[in-house]
């Protein structure tokens, strides 16, 4: 599919603002996910490597550790995806710790094959403690990431980076982020979630203030929330009758490994619960 134009999206989103309309955002692992999405009326789909992993029965956290090369996956899941989303604007998750990449050429080539923005994903916003410590001290820091917002703001790609505090808020916004996404941690639920997460009450204060950090950089910055225990709409919806500057959503999990283990389980009960004639 064509890219389409950030200036473009960006209106969209604020007509929605304006109209109090949530932005929902959701990853796509495979075709079959990015057009039900699509055809559920989703505003942005983003392809990342942990979306192989999650509809494969593995945990998204997967998508953090040395399995496979996050670029190159991504890049492999693209021929899949982008050709059956017709309107809805396709973002990649980028690994912009990846020391073996040059990160503007490997951004153009992404927008040369029909993405129309990025994320920071794998991100070392997920670590923390001494694993945090070291990536920091040895050259692979959440800077990197930073730096790739930049660039792929430099070439006009919409921009829709995880942020984990107020601080990391404020360095994506000065970095040119059209939109930020208060990242609550794994998803949990279903078979494969994270089992330990924080409070709904917990992410409505730190989301608020990681928007707050955001406004006070860029007033008209867009503001999302996505992961920990917002698995559900109602989840959804609870954050977002409580932060009135958040302006919606960001499923992986909750978008499409949830639903489909739902749907599939009740299905195959269905047709376990039937019954064959009476023997003669």
């Amino acid at each position: 599919m064509p890219v389409i134009d950030r200036k473009t999206i960006l209106a969209n989103f604020r007509s929605m603002i304006e109209a109090g309309v949530p932005i929902i955002g959701g990853g796509a692992g495979t075709g079959i996910s990015a057009k039900a999405e699509e055809a559920g009326g989703i505003d942005l789909i983003i392809i990342y490597n942990s979306g192989r992993y999650r509809m494969a029965g593995r945990g998204s956290a997967a998508g953090l550790l040395a399995y496979g090369n996050a670029n190159e996956i991504v890049k492999e899941m693209a021929v899949e995806v982008l050709p059956v989303v017709k309107t809805t604007p396709v973002l990649a998750g980028v690994n912009g710790t990846d020391p073996f990449i040059l990160i503007p050429r490997f951004l153009a080539e992404l927008k040369e094959m029909g993405f129309s923005g990025v994320q920071n994903f794998p991100t070392i916003g997920l670590f923390d403690g001494l694993m945090r410590q070291s990536f920091e001290e040895t050259g692979m820091s959440y800077q990197l990431e930073v730096d790739m917002i930049a660039e792929a703001h430099k070439l006009d790609l919409l921009t829709t980076p995880y942020v984990f505090n107020p601080a990391e808020a404020t360095a994506m916004v000065n970095a040119g982020a059209d939109i930020i996404v208060a990242h609550m941690g794994v998803t949990t639920g279903g078979t494969i979630g994270a089992t330990s997460a924080k409070s709904l009450d917990d992410c409505v204060g730190e989301i608020q203030a990681i928007a707050d950090a955001a406004r006070r950089a860029r007033s008209d910055i867009i503001v999302l929330c996505h992961g920990g225990p917002i698995s559900m709409p109602e989840d959804a919806r609870y954050i977002l009758e409580r932060c009135p500057t958040c302006h919606g959503f960001y499923g992986a999990s909750s978008m499409e490994r949830l639903p489909a283990e739902t749907a599939i389980k009740a299905q195959a009960e269905a047709f376990k619960n039937l019954r064959t004639g009476t023997p003669a």
